[in-house]
């Protein structure tokens, strides 16, 4: 008895990018939410047609680089009124115009460490493989093609009915990727 594939994705093509936002604008109409859209280059208004939300990754970043520089002033702060208190030049112990420097430099480090971090956790990267790279004609997205992709995980995801719908929205070379 031969063992069925597990289904993986659909992936559907479309013929420029008006097409691509109509069809993303239906996909996320229609409730799935495991989804993709790809294209060659960036397409004003896909965010919104997808229905995606806010990335959260500004506020980490600024979270962090408050805390940053915050803690830095602190640590200053401390270690020359507190830890080892010396006076120099006449200056107060505790001088804090002269730790803004050293704060702002920790802080920019820290948030640019932060930032490269956060997005890659938050896109789930790095991920070596992807079910759409079974597809031979999904190498066109890269020059000239306009494809939607439905994950098997998603939970409207049933095998013909998600082939159907994407042809109903104008989709072509609709491709089942199987294990």
């Amino acid at each position: 008895m031969e063992k069925q594939k597990k289904a993986l994705a659909v992936l559907a093509e479309f013929k420029d990018p008006a097409d691509l936002i109509h069809a993303a604008e239906k996909v996320n109409e229609a409730g799935y939410k495991a989804f993709d859209c790809h294209s060659p280059f960036p397409i004003h208004g896909m965010d919104d047609a997808m229905g995606e939300k806010r990335s959260p990754l500004g506020w980490i970043v600024g979270t962090v680089a408050f805390t940053a520089f915050i803690g830095m002033m602190a640590f200053q702060g401390w270690t020359s009124a507190i830890d080892y208190p010396l006076v120099l030049s006449g200056k107060p112990l505790f001088s804090y115009q002269t730790f803004g420097v050293a704060s702002w430099a920790v802080m920019v480090l820290s948030s640019a460490i932060t930032a490269v971090v956060a997005m890659l956790a938050l896109n789930g990267l790095p991920r070596l493989h992807h079910p759409l790279f079974y597809s031979d004609n999904f190498s066109k997205f890269s020059d000239d093609g306009f494809f939607v992709s439905i994950e098997a995980r998603d939970p409207l995801f049933h095998k013909e009915k998600t082939q159907q719908f994407l042809e109903s929205i104008g989709g072509t070379n609709i491709e089942l990727l199987e294990e």
